[in-house]
């Protein structure tokens, strides 16, 4: 999975913005997406996740499928990213698929589950909101201290660092030691003009800051 800005797709939107919104963020050179469906019915959400699927390989980008093993499985997805309490049994699942699928976990600010969650096969762990974000206001902001902190707990762990990250401070994000940026309504919000010229922004701002 390649590093730097990881693109969440806004969700409840028709499928022909979805892609849209997709592939304008991969014009821009991001590499990572994660789809968002839970409220499509499967049926749905299975057709809109194997569209995208053939999207993101076009532009040889990673597809994550968000809570959903079935639904990234039968779309031939990369992987999948799962919250705190729909990993219970994260070894008997990563048992279950092959070495090179994805698998996701949200920490939020809890070290003591990422330890757990790494150990029985997480590929990489999210922790945030280390800033305010809209997108889920109820989520406790952690700040960049405990998110320099995680990192520094784990150094041989991929982050994922989530929360109100923007282009005002994606380079703090990398200097604290994140593997990856989630990033949704700084980078989606707009035309499709205007999401690839945020993407080419970040990954531009990405990877030529310094990293921890």
């Amino acid at each position: 999975m390649n590093n730097g800005i990881y693109g969440i797709l806004p969700t409840d939107i028709d499928t022909e913005t979805l892609l849209e919104k997709a592939e304008a963020a991969m014009l821009g050179g991001v590499k990572i997406l994660q789809l968002r469906d839970k409220k499509q019915g499967f049926k749905r959400g299975l057709k809109r996740a194997k569209a995208l699927r053939e999207l993101t390989q076009k532009y040889q980008a990673t597809l994550i499928i968000n809570d959903s093993m079935q639904l990234a499985s039968e779309s031939g997805a990369d992987g999948v990213h799962l919250g705190k309490d729909d990993a219970p049994e994260l070894a008997k699942l990563r048992s279950q698929v092959s070495d090179d699928f994805i698998i996701g976990i949200t920490a939020r600010a809890d070290a003591q589950y990422a330890k757990s969650a790494l150990q029985y096969g997480a590929d990489y762990i999210s922790f945030g909101a280390v800033f305010a974000s809209k997108t889920k206001a109820d989520v406790p902001v952690i700040g960049l201290p405990r998110l320099a902190k995680a990192c520094a707990m784990f150094p041989d762990a991929k982050v994922c660092a989530i929360g109100g990250i923007n282009l005002d401070n994606i380079v703090m994000i990398k200097a604290a030691g994140a593997t990856y940026a989630a990033v949704i309504s700084s980078l989606f919000d707009g035309t499709a003009k205007e999401i690839q010229d945020n993407a080419t922004n970040m990954v531009n701002l990405w990877n030529n800051a310094p990293s921890a």
